[in-house]
């Protein structure tokens, strides 16, 4: 393993504990907020271990299996996008998310360097495409879709700071990539 690749391994997984420490303590306020006929009586907040619900169309996790990807086709969720690296890719989730029923895109974000303007258009370009759909929106621990919503709010959508760095973090983004996406949204766009 060379040095980089230790240290990324080293960041996703603070990532994914400090990720999921938000997401424990907010996953049975939130659920408790959307009400579970939305997901055909599948209680998403138990099989995913990161979950985050911004609002009642989208689902915010971590990385999938076999068992998380049949539960969002339970819950009635229609497309997934995956935000993963292929390197980060565990099983064929395309062709699991494919059978399941479910519509499959995929944007790989390996890092802070993919959090660029031409990422997030796309990522734009995705959410606006699909508007209306019932969407799970996954990385490895929620923290990249976070970063991406909060750029798209203040890059494409001219969202002011606090709103954009909080509609981020509502979607997964946490102290480990804050800073950046902070950073990045000072640069005009």
């Amino acid at each position: 393993m060379t040095m980089t690749q230790n240290s990324q391994t080293q960041i996703d997984t603070h990532e994914h504990a400090a990720a999921n420490d938000i997401s424990n303590n907010n996953s049975a306020d939130i659920s408790a907020d959307i009400n579970s006929e939305t997901d055909n009586n599948i209680n998403l907040a138990s099989t995913l271990e990161i979950y985050f619900r911004p609002d009642e169309q989208t689902i915010v996790c971590g990385a999938l299996d076999q068992e998380k990807v049949q539960a969002l086709a339970d819950a009635g969720v229609e497309l997934v996008i995956n935000l993963q690296a292929d390197a980060e890719l565990g099983f064929d989730e395309a062709s699991a998310v494919k059978q399941a029923g479910m519509t499959y895109e995929h944007l790989p974000i390996s890092g802070v360097d993919d959090l660029k303007q031409l990422n997030i258009l796309a990522f734009d370009k995705l959410l606006r495409q699909y508007h209306g759909k019932k969407l799970a929106i996954h990385c490895g621990c929620g923290n990249k879709v976070g970063a991406a919503m909060a750029l798209r709010s203040g890059w494409l959508r001219g969202r002011k700071m606090d709103t954009a760095m909080e509609r981020g973090r509502s979607h997964g983004l946490t102290a480990t990539l804050e800073q950046e996406v902070h950073n990045r949204l000072l640069v005009p766009r």
